[in-house]
């Protein structure tokens, strides 16, 4: 009997509608239409002879067949996954490509300070850094588009993503201010905040419904004039004295050595943890070593 080979592509589509267990979930992830996903579906099962998914009220299930498909399918892609690192570990005569995703809430600062030991590591490295909301860089971490995420939440509970968190570093919160605008409140810290116009991330950031949990607890009622995904651009606002903002401890000395900023206060209450999500269970890739190693040497610094 002659068979021919399965498309891979095919498989692969297969592969994330069942692991996201929803057609339109899979194909937000991945970046195509429900339309191009179920048809590539359905030239699998033609292909095979047999159908992969079973319908169940308005869900999808997989069947007995399914089921074994996804088994092949997933050590066919981790082995894929594999083979991809250790190729790109060795190259000849060129660089080794480091794509790494950088969640819009991490600070550019803290990123930059985490991502400088990897372009110094061992084979040469070349870094390609794109920065998105964490949903869309786990969609490019699942295709292997990318080698990491460095991001402000670990991977939620809900995703279908297959990859690990690896925590970097943790640290509490400053508040920046300009003078002038720090000099509008005699109040001490933390009631100034509740006198001053403050700035906060955005509802998406994992520390905003912490940092009201604590502003609530104090007693503090602040008058927020601006929200923002994208931390740089709150610091911009900061910077022209808008209002005041929030860093993590960790970089507030890069904000007021910069000039114009100077801190009001603290909050070891308030606790922002970092993580390396990566599709690997064990590090090995040397570019992500060097940034968990630098990770640690910036809580180990004296000044944290």
């Amino acid at each position: 009997m002659n068979f021919s080979p399965i498309n891979h592509k095919h498989l692969f589509y297969f592969w994330k509608v069942a692991k996201a267990g929803s057609v339109a979930r899979a194909a937000e992830a991945i970046n195509v239409t429900p339309q191009t996903l179920s048809g590539q579906i359905g030239l699998l099962e033609s292909s095979l002879g047999t159908e992969l998914f079973a319908r169940q009220g308005r869900s999808i299930v997989l069947t007995e067949a399914g089921k074994l498909a996804l088994e092949y399918a997933d050590q066919l892609f981790a082995l894929s996954a594999e083979l991809e690192v250790m190729i790109r570990l060795h190259p000849k005569g060129r660089p080794v490509e480091f794509r790494v995703g950088v969640s819009d809430a991490v600070p550019k600062s803290l990123a930059c300070q985490l991502l400088q030991p990897a372009i110094h590591s061992e084979p040469p490295t070349r870094i390609v850094c794109r920065e998105w909301q964490l949903d869309r860089l786990l969609g490019q971490l699942a295709v292997h588009h990318l080698d990491l995420v460095i991001s402000d939440a670990p991977i939620p509970a809900s995703y279908s993503v297959r990859a690990y968190n690896h925590p970097l570093l943790e640290s509490g919160i400053s508040f920046l201010a300009t003078p002038r605008l720090a000099a509008d409140s005699a109040a001490p810290f933390p009631a100034a905040l509740g006198a001053l116009p403050l700035l906060l991330p955005g509802e998406d950031s994992s520390i905003r419904g912490s940092l009201q949990a604590w502003l609530e607890k104090k007693g503090i009622r602040p008058r927020v004039v601006g929200e923002f995904d994208d931390t740089a651009l709150m610091a911009a606002f900061g910077q022209a004295g808008i209002g005041v903002f929030p860093v993590p401890t960790v970089v507030e000395e890069e904000f007021v050595a910069a000039g114009g900023l100077q801190v009001i206060g603290r909050s070891n209450e308030v606790r922002i943890n970092y993580f390396a999500i990566s599709v690997e269970r064990r590090l090995t890739h040397p570019g992500v070593l060097a940034i968990t190693q630098s990770a640690q040497r910036l809580v180990s610094a004296p000044d944290n």
